[in-house]
């Protein structure tokens, strides 16, 4: 998402980032450095715990174990954190996407959606949000239903994030999204985020219309361009749960 909550603790030294663990071919050094990596939300989430236990009412120690608590794919874990933090700083209620997407891994679509539809008073240029609200209304009344009622979004600069939200409207298709990530003459580090973001919708895209092959192929290929952000995580928690089903 592009627009963050105030408490949200990116980069927070508690909760190391794995996102580069593909990147080594060795299939067993991968294996081995995931391990780390849980184990190393597993410190961080017993830490947080005895933070918590001395100070109850501190919000961003809520947010941080829910942020964790998704990364090990503890989706119910994360709700109920995230719903803390709301609890304890109403204000946050609004902007906090990152529950709208577990209330949508949890299977509570309608929670999703309405979170999602606040989130637009707090930022309507963001095509992810309308995105994600697509996505739970498709679960719940199916793809044309809501195509009719997709958000409206204003100016969402971001390269392909135009094209993702005509591809959910169903005037472009998967192509096109992947074409428009790779035009111009981005940077190396733009273009892996360019093509994280297109294979990430066009993916979930491909999982919305029962594409299951190509949902997959297109998530591997999201998790294979790491980069560094809450929404990589997103990426690799999606292609596990397509993994389970395949």
């Amino acid at each position: 998402m592009k627009t963050f909550a105030a408490i949200l603790l990116l980069g927070c030294a508690a909760a190391q980032d794995p996102g580069d663990l593909r990147a080594d071919g060795d299939t067993a050094a991968r294996a081995g450095k995931i391990d780390a990596a849980v184990a190393h939300y597993k410190d961080a989430i017993a830490a947080l715990d005895q933070r918590i236990a001395r100070d109850p009412k501190d919000a961003a120690n809520y947010q941080e174990r829910g942020i964790i608590h998704f990364k090990l794919g503890k989706i119910d874990e994360s709700i109920r954190d995230f719903d803390r933090t709301i609890a304890l700083k109403p204000a946050a209620k609004v902007s906090h996407w990152q529950r709208g997407i577990s209330y949508y891994y949890a299977g509570r679509y309608d929670d999703g959606k309405r979170q999602f539809e606040g989130y637009q008073d707090f930022d309507s240029n963001d095509v992810e949000n309308a995105v994600w609200r697509f996505m739970c209304m498709a679960k719940q009344d199916g793809i044309a239903k809501a195509r009719k009622a997709i958000l409206k979004i204003g100016d969402d600069r971001r390269v392909p994030m135009r094209q993702v939200y005509d591809l959910f409207k169903g005037e472009l298709k998967p192509d096109d999204v992947l074409a428009a990530a790779r035009a111009g003459n981005p940077s190396k580090e733009q273009l892996k985020h360019q093509l994280f973001y297109a294979h990430l919708y066009v993916g979930i895209y491909y999982d919305l219309v029962g594409e299951g092959k190509q949902a997959l192929a297109q998530m591997e290929e999201a998790v294979a361009h790491p980069i560094g952000h809450y929404m990589w995580d997103v990426a690799r928690i999606h292609r596990d749960v397509l993994k389970r089903v395949k």
